[in-house]
């Protein structure tokens, strides 16, 4: 597999540090809010990734944090009249909801920063120690010149970095370009916690760094998150890693591009911002998830009504190839006359799934493998429009499933108007077909409008009634 390191600006073979196990930190959200549409990306992206890892028979650890104590949080908090925990654990709570819309896998771990104070507080003294960071009345800075590779990740050169810097009123940083690492509680409301500088908090690059240590080592295999961490976040989590643990921090580095919303940067001041929790009440989780993987992840995505639209009909066509093979394999028959030209037909098909991974092995190429998979549809519908046995429908269907769960997707558990056929669907297909034995046509067509409004379509074919999912 080759993979385009941000660091070094050219794709690379990967090879682990370990050929048993790949170790992932990935960001994650800062829980005070749902997260959105631009968090989700990430989230989708490197799970697949994860998941192509795990279906090539590989171990991942994966770590994604949750940010419980920010800025942000203790706002939110003071607003509502409640505790930031609070705020934070109900945030998680939702996280975890909208990730499993979105079919994304728990991490390995989900470290807290609340939960990880020592091992922070810790790597702040070993900085200061090391002279790479100093103490202004209860703040800890890292001193950015004392790293001689600081910029090394985003290209930034130090001097122009610093004609840029400014400094707020009530920071005492020594260079502008500094960056804090502890920060002295100002108000009794605030979270803090106990510090040889005091009571206060970490300060938000220092957390990542202390954690992927704690539960990945001091090197890991892939640091990964969205372009707008590059800098100054992992720019700031190298230099403090390395400058304690004088070793790489990450082999490579992945960064997803940005979303535009309808061609505008999003922005709630715009009345563009959207949640995934928002999203949900008009699309289902894996037709976002779809969409998120249906571009190359490197490159920029614009998120609109038509693009979603177009994102949930590319989903149907490989739902309703899953419907069209789980109702031949119910109603089907096995045929020993059907079987020489149907080995010969699926070994054809198996070449997809080389397609499929080639695209996967080209740095993660989602929209490859997605086209990969339209082709093995293609084929599969050409291969049973008059038919085909159980044994073959169960083969085309298990490749079908084999690839397309690599990306996430065909995980069941839809929602009702967009997939399986519930108890109340089946019944009323129950009901249309004793109307029609009976020639009540008036009834049947009833029905057949009925489920039309749902966005399922009945085909009467000589092996029974196939039910399609228009959308």
């Amino acid at each position: 597999m080759k993979i385009y390191n941000t660091l070094t600006r050219k794709k690379e073979d990967f090879v682990p540090i370990d050929g048993n196990e790949i170790k992932i930190y990935v960001c994650g959200p800062t829980v005070y809010n749902y997260f959105h549409i631009g968090n989700a990306r990430p989230f989708v992206v490197f799970d697949t990734l994860r998941k192509y890892f795990e279906y090539q028979g590989l171990r991942v650890k994966f770590v994604q944090n949750f940010t419980d104590v920010d800025d942000k949080i203790i706002n939110k908090a003071r607003e509502e009249g409640v505790s930031a925990s609070e705020i934070s654990e109900k945030y998680i709570a939702e996280y975890y909801k909208d990730a499993a819309s979105l079919r994304i896998s728990p991490a390995s771990v989900h470290p807290k920063v609340t939960e990880n104070m020592a091992e922070i507080i810790g790597f702040v003294r070993a900085l200061t120690e090391k002279g790479c960071a100093y103490e202004r009345d209860g703040d800890v800075y890292f001193s950015t010149r004392s790293f001689a590779d600081y910029g090394k990740l985003s290209r930034q050169n130090i001097e122009e970095l610093e004609a840029g810097a400014r400094i707020s009123v009530d920071e005492r940083k020594d260079d502008p370009l500094d960056f804090a690492l502890w920060k002295k509680r100002k108000r009794d409301d605030e979270p803090a916690w106990e510090s040889p500088w005091g009571f206060g908090r970490p300060g938000w690059h220092i957390e990542c760094s202390a954690m992927s240590k704690k539960y990945l080592g001091e090197t890991i295999d892939i640091h990964a998150g969205g372009q707008d961490l590059t800098f100054p976040h992992h720019e700031n989590e190298i230099a403090q890693s390395e400058a304690v643990n004088g070793v790489p921090f990450a082999r490579y580095w992945m960064h997803n591009g940005y979303i535009t919303i309808d061609d505008e940067k999003m922005s709630k001041s715009k009345g563009n911002f959207f949640t995934v929790r928002d999203i949900l009440k008009e699309y289902d989780g894996e037709t976002i998830r779809f969409f998120l993987l249906s571009g190359h992840y490197r490159n920029p995505v614009n998120f609109s009504r038509d693009m979603m639209d177009q994102a949930k009909a590319g989903l149907a066509r490989i739902r309703n190839a899953e419907a069209t093979l789980r109702h031949l394999i119910a109603a089907g028959a096995d045929s020993e006359a059907a079987r020489g030209a149907e080995t010969a037909a699926f070994a054809g098909m198996e070449g997809f799934r080389e397609k499929f991974k080639d695209a996967m092995d080209d740095d993660l190429n989602t929209a490859d493998a997605v086209s990969a998979i339209f082709e093995l549809i293609s084929a599969i519908n050409t291969a049973v429009k008059d038919g085909a046995t159980k044994r073959f429908a169960a083969r085309c269907l298990a490749l079908l499933c084999e690839l397309a769960g690599v990306l996430g997707l065909l995980q069941g558990a839809e929602d009702d108007a967009e997939s399986g056929v519930d108890e109340v669907i089946a019944a009323l297909v129950e009901e249309r077909q004793r109307a029609r034995q009976a020639k009540d046509f008036a009834r049947a067509d009833a029905i057949r409008d009925t489920l039309k409004e749902k966005g399922i379509t009945l085909k009467d074919t000589p092996q029974g009634v196939q039910i399609v999912h228009d959308r």
